[in-house]
């Protein structure tokens, strides 16, 4: 009877070893691929290394040098001033309206595909800002040429994708200075070394609070 008890002793003893051998043998397993798992996530020794750049790489890399479109300013108030063919009566009323604040809007863009940016001048008045004349200026060795201006008010000049566009008041026998009846837009691009117009719109304002109502019609 002992040694079977023995030889029972002995194969539980065996089985209890397989046992604690397979068990330290998937604790390993499980280390293992948990590492493995850590170091993929991490994108230190992973076969995968994804995601946003690193900052020391980022900050190694040179800036870009963006180029400048800022263009050079002119003094607007000396061009309208010293150019011969801008009008006695506009230069005589163009006066600073509070301090030395000048009455006057400048726009720079590509208007005559020359190397500078061409400059557009606008010269309002001091109390109801009306454009009493628009000039556009183009650069010519170092100095600046009239190339356009339009004195016949109420006139305003913008650069619209590399035209200029004009806008004339229009008014009606009646209208006060505040409220004209609609306005021209006229469209001019440079050729053959001047403006030429394009085309033409006419808008008509509607009326507005405190003019006399437009009459209903019947139903």
């Amino acid at each position: 009877m002992r040694g079977l008890a023995t030889r029972a002793d002995s194969a539980g003893a065996t089985a209890g070893w397989g046992a604690t051998q397979a068990a330290i043998t998937a604790t390993a397993v499980l280390a293992a691929l948990g590492l493995f798992a850590s170091a993929c996530a991490t994108g230190g020794t992973g076969t995968r290394d994804e995601g946003p750049a690193h900052s020391d790489s980022v900050a190694g890399a040179p800036p870009s040098a963006a180029p400048s479109t800022t263009p050079d300013r002119v003094n607007a108030v000396r061009l309208i001033k010293d150019d011969p063919k801008v009008s006695a009566e506009v230069k005589r009323d163009l006066k600073p309206c509070v301090a030395d604040e000048y009455p006057v809007d400048v726009s720079y863009g590509n208007l005559t595909g020359g190397a500078a940016d061409d400059v557009v001048v606008n010269v309002l008045t001091c109390g109801d800002a009306v454009g009493v004349g628009s000039y556009v200026y183009r650069e010519q060795g170092g100095s600046y040429e009239n190339v356009f201006k339009a004195e016949e008010p109420p006139v305003y000049a913008e650069i619209d994708r590399g035209d200029l566009v004009v806008t004339k008041q229009v008014y009606e026998k009646g209208d006060p200075v505040s409220s004209p009846s609609g306005e021209n837009v006229i469209t001019y691009r440079w050729a053959s070394g001047r403006f030429t117009e394009e085309y033409r719109t006419h808008n008509d304002y509607g009326r507005v609070a405190g003019d006399e109502a437009s009459p209903v019609p019947d139903s």
